[in-house]
């Protein structure tokens, strides 16, 4: 098992899915987890604290009850491309954003940050322009204006996570100085709640073709190990990198064994 000893971190969305996984995970490791959700979470933490990532507020109020001495934070939460745009915007990248940085300075040195990003984002290189504009916006509502004035085609979900894995690639050598390190993981699909709504804002055919093709879509568990290996000192060498975690379809997709998806 990946050494999380000891270490003090941070989980968003731990009540369900993904997060819950990675919870659980950092737990049998010996950390001590706190979690940030707006759902009690059922794995047996050591403190929760609600909290509303579209409402930066929220946000602000979390961070000040949090503290410092902090080793890892792991942000899961995320809402999927069914939910209203905005919304999935503001959680899945400017909420994400917005608690990472409010929590600059109250990291250990050597501390990791790792961003639950998706291989839904895989077009990110297509409108790096786009991102590399949004992400150099200085506040909440100044990425949200950004976003209201740069309409684009196609899923907010879609677009969020590209934001979410151009944000990590970009970050990681600029958190250096301050010893802390920023990776991404990029999940397929996953068998959580929330399942069904990816099934109607991608397509239910797109999925079970990618399920046909591995022969089962992956569980949670498979993804908290990687989180977990990318939030401890084990990976302390690798920064600004978006590890995808899909069974392998990006790898066919890449070398052109299997068309892209239409997302």
């Amino acid at each position: 098992m990946t050494s999380v000893n000891d270490l003090r971190c941070i989980v968003t969305g731990a009540a369900s899915g993904i997060g819950h996984a990675v919870a659980e995970q950092l737990l049998k490791g010996g950390a001590e987890v706190t979690s940030l959700d707006r759902n009690e979470p059922s794995a047996g933490v050591q403190r929760h604290l609600t909290v509303d990532l579209a409402d930066p507020d929220s946000i602000d109020t979390c961070v000040h009850e949090l503290g410092g001495g902090w080793d890892a934070l792991i942000n899961v939460a995320g809402v999927p491309g069914t939910a209203p745009a905005e919304l999935v915007f503001k959680v899945n990248f400017l909420g994400l954003r917005h608690l990472t940085e409010s929590l600059f300075g109250r990291f250990n040195t050597g501390g990791a940050i790792v961003n639950v990003s998706s291989t839904a984002g895989f077009q990110w290189s297509e409108r790096l322009g786009q991102h590399r504009d949004l992400i150099t916006t200085e506040s909440f509502h100044a990425g949200l204006q950004w976003y209201r004035d740069n309409p684009h085609e196609g899923n907010a979900y879609n677009f969020a996570k590209e934001a979410v894995t151009v944000y990590t690639m970009a970050m990681g050598t600029g958190l250096a100085a301050e010893g802390l390190r920023m990776n991404a993981v990029l999940p397929g699909p996953v068998n959580t709640p929330i399942l069904p709504d990816f099934e109607t804002s991608m397509g239910k055919d797109t999925l079970d073709g990618v399920k046909f093709l591995l022969g089962r879509h992956a569980e949670p568990d498979d993804i908290a190990p990687a989180a977990a290996f990318l939030a401890s000192p084990e990976s302390r060498w690798i920064n600004g990198h978006p590890l995808v975690v899909d069974g392998g379809i990006t790898g066919a997709v890449l070398t052109g064994l299997v068309p892209p998806p239409e997302l």
